[in-house]
């Protein structure tokens, strides 16, 4: 059982990472999120980018797993991604984001293909709907993180605050 706000907050926040919806974070999310991202940008997987980013996505369910899979079963309930990831990470938003850095560089690059290291606010926005994020929010996020208003984002922006968001319930 949840049992504090702040496990409430965090526990809302386990949707985005189970993007088929079984109840569960595995291995198999994370590539249903690398799929869409390359389908969002019209992106081959076997290109040298798709295959950075599947890279990248099975980076960050290593690491997810090793924090938060108590059980060892290969998959992530939402008590396990409360108790064991958020708690383990709370404390050390960094680590969460080096587990992240992988795969937010690779869909970065995926939305960049300019190569200068950012992306368009609007490219973020189709980074987030990719991923399931609500139209509405997805535009106001990708919107609040571009903090100097040049109308790019890039990962000193975005690793950061996808750590905040994960770790931080506020």
């Amino acid at each position: 059982m949840v049992s504090t706000e702040y496990e409430r907050r965090i526990a809302a926040r386990f949707a985005t990472f189970d993007q088929d919806g079984n109840g569960w974070i595995d291995r198999e999310d994370f590539n249903v999120a690398a799929k869409a991202l390359l389908a969002e940008f019209a992106t081959p997987a076997r290109s040298a980018k798709g295959q950075a980013l599947y890279a990248g996505a099975e980076a960050f369910w290593q690491g997810m797993a090793g924090i938060a899979d108590r059980d060892g079963d290969q998959r992530i309930t939402r008590q396990e991604f409360v108790s064991g990831a958020v708690k383990r990470l709370r404390d050390n938003p960094d680590r969460f984001a080096e587990i992240a850095r992988p795969f937010l560089h690779a869909a970065l690059a995926l939305a960049a293909p300019v190569g200068d290291g950012s992306a368009a606010v609007a490219d973020i926005v189709r980074v987030l709907l990719a991923l399931g994020v609500r139209e509405d929010i997805a535009g106001q996020v990708a919107a609040t993180l571009d903090t100097d208003g040049d109308g790019r984002l890039g990962e000193a922006e975005i690793v950061p605050a996808v750590a905040r968001y994960f770790t931080v319930p506020e």
